[in-house]
C-alpha cells in the first residue's frame, strides 16, 4: 500500500462511528478519528515530565488506525483480548506494509497493544480519560445515563497518578 493509498484509506476513520455510543442508542456519535484526536489532545496537555512526548503523541495517533479495517471492536462484541489484538495487529501490518517507516510504526503500535512502556501506559490512560469526558459531554447533551462508560474509565484509572 503506497503512502497515497494509506492516507486515503485512513480517511474512513473520520466516518467510522464509535461502537459503544451506537450500542446505547446515541445518534451521530463521535467517530474513531474524533476519539483519536481527543486522546492526542489529552496526551499533549497532560503528558507527564519524564515521558517522551513525541512518542506519546505518535502512539496516540496510531492506536486506533487498525479499526479502519477491523472496525471498532468493543468488549460487548465477545472477542477475547488476545484475538482482538491479533486481528488489530494483522490489520495494522496490512495498513503500513508499504510505508517507509513501517517497522517503527509497527513497533509503536505493538508497544501500545502490549502496554510495555510508560508512554504506552499513558496513552491507555488518555484513551480512558477521553471516553470519560465524552460520556460526560453526551450525558449533558442528551440527558442519558452513560455511567457504564464513566465507571469503566474510573475502574481503569483508579489509583493511577495522572500527572506529576
Amino acid at each position: 500500500m503506497s503512502l497515497k493509498r494509506f492516507l486515503t484509506d485512513i480517511q474512513e476513520l473520520k466516518s467510522l462511528p464509535r461502537s459503544g455510543w451506537l450500542r446505547v442508542g446515541l445518534e451521530n456519535p463521535e467517530s474513531v478519528a474524533a476519539h483519536s484526536w481527543g486522546v492526542a489532545t489529552i496526551c499533549l496537555l497532560l503528558c507527564p515530565q519524564g515521558l517522551d512526548r513525541e512518542k506519546v503523541l505518535e502512539i496516540a495517533l496510531l492506536h486506533d488506525l487498525a479499526e479502519v479495517i477491523v472496525g471498532d471492536i468493543t468488549p460487548q462484541d465477545g472477542l477475547n483480548e488476545a484475538d482482538k489484538h491479533q486481528k488489530e495487529l494483522e490489520a495494522f501490518k496490512n495498513l503500513v506494509q508499504d510505508l517507509p517507516e513501517r517497522e517503527r510504526l509497527l513497533a509503536l503500535f505493538q508497544e501500545y497493544q502490549e502496554n510495555t512502556t510508560p508512554e504506552a501506559s499513558f496513552v491507555h490512560i488518555a484513551d480512558k480519560l477521553d471516553m470519560y469526558f465524552q460520556a460526560n459531554h453526551y450525558e449533558d447533551k442528551y440527558k442519558k445515563d452513560l455511567s457504564e462508560f464513566k465507571l469503566s474509565a474510573f475502574k481503569y484509572l483508579q489509583g493511577m497518578e495522572l500527572v506529576d
